[in-house]
């Protein structure tokens, strides 16, 4: 899409580079996988001391920062306006990122109802309670709206193994800060996951986390099933309580040992569903303690239910510098999944 432009950005240097991947054998040839295309855009007027790293969620690149559906600019030129140094990415095996299927294994594809449901309709299926309020889709969110076509257009298939996801993320990620040095990681959704991962593989290096909507509730997945029950746990998918590969914990888990969860027993709300945490006494996550986090959720989204079980494991976890935003305490009302393509 083309960009609805403000002012000019001065820019001092901007540029591309692939960072992490192998070269793997196959009866064709030697090949590369796992590489991360990184995009990157420095201010002429430079006035932070650490640059801002994107990561996209689950069927999405680095172009929901790049503008939006219906033609206006995306969080990266907002955040180059404040003086921000961007680096904004596509995942290895997705969009500019090259897929091997014989290296990382098959994908799933993202249909048009689900989109709808979950991102820029959900007002019209009811899945959750907050859903009736959502209102900042701009346009009219189905198929066959403009808009929406163009939400489509940037769809990509994502690898169907989420730990696998978790895996190459954390590798490129790591060794993105290896290049550049120290950063914020921005994620959202489905590449929480990799924030928390690359963290703790180089927490020297993660000075700040924002995580919008981040990948969880912690330990099990949640089913949303509409009226009037709403709520119902799936599979425990995130055994390290907020990814599925390992993170460090104090005291240690042994060779084989697992975390222990407990499900709370009231959410305080009706229209919130019920948290897993660790039983007490709760492990640290070493690596994370002294990282701040900032954990935004916005009024409509699927995740409305169940981020402030994010911000308690994070901070029964030891992560106690976590700030916890939801964009309806500050008058910013509507607002769905996507929020960084609605207005």
């Amino acid at each position: 899409m083309h960009a609805e432009a403000g002012p000019a950005i001065a820019l001092a240097k901007q540029g591309y580079f692939f960072v992490g991947g192998h070269y793997f054998e196959t009866k064709d040839g030697r090949f590369m996988s796992d590489q991360m295309y990184v995009k990157y855009q420095i201010p002429l007027h430079h006035t932070h001391s650490y640059p801002l790293v994107l990561f996209s969620g689950g069927g999405q690149s680095g172009l929901n920062y790049e503008g939006t559906p219906d033609g206006r600019e995306g969080w990266a030129d907002y955040f180059l306006r404040q003086g921000y140094a961007v680096y904004v990415l596509d995942q290895p095996a997705r969009a500019r990122s090259p897929y091997h299927p014989d290296a990382v294994g098959p994908t799933l594809r993202t249909p048009t109802l689900w989109v709808e449901r979950q991102f820029t309709a959900p007002e019209r299926f009811n899945r959750w309670p907050q859903a009736k309020l959502h209102t900042q889709w701009p346009g009219a969110g189905v198929e066959g709206d403009p808009i929406f076509d163009q939400l489509m257009g940037q769809q990509f298939p994502t690898l169907a193994s989420f730990p696998k996801q978790q895996e190459l993320n954390r590798d490129a990620g790591s060794a993105l800060l290896d290049r550049i040095g120290p950063a914020i990681l921005l994620t959202h959704s489905q590449s929480s996951a990799f924030g928390w991962l690359i963290a703790d593989a180089r927490p020297q290096l993660v000075k700040g986390i924002v995580a919008i909507e981040p990948n969880g509730p912690p330990a099990h997945e949640l089913v949303n099933q509409g009226a009037p029950d709403w709520f119902e746990d799936g599979p425990l998918t995130r055994p390290y309580g907020l990814t599925t590969p390992q993170l460090a914990y104090d005291p240690p888990l042994a060779p084989g040992e697992q975390l222990t969860f407990v499900r709370k027993d009231h959410a305080g709300t009706p229209d919130l569903a019920l948290c897993w945490e660790q039983a007490e006494p709760a492990r640290k996550l070493v690596n994370l303690e002294k990282i701040p986090v900032l954990l935004v959720q916005s009024e409509a989204s699927y995740h409305a239910p169940y981020d402030y079980c994010t911000v308690r494991y994070l901070r029964q976890a030891g992560v106690e510098n976590t700030t916890y935003i939801k964009l309806a305490d500050l008058g910013i009302h509507g607002n769905g999944h996507m929020m960084m393509l609605e207005k």
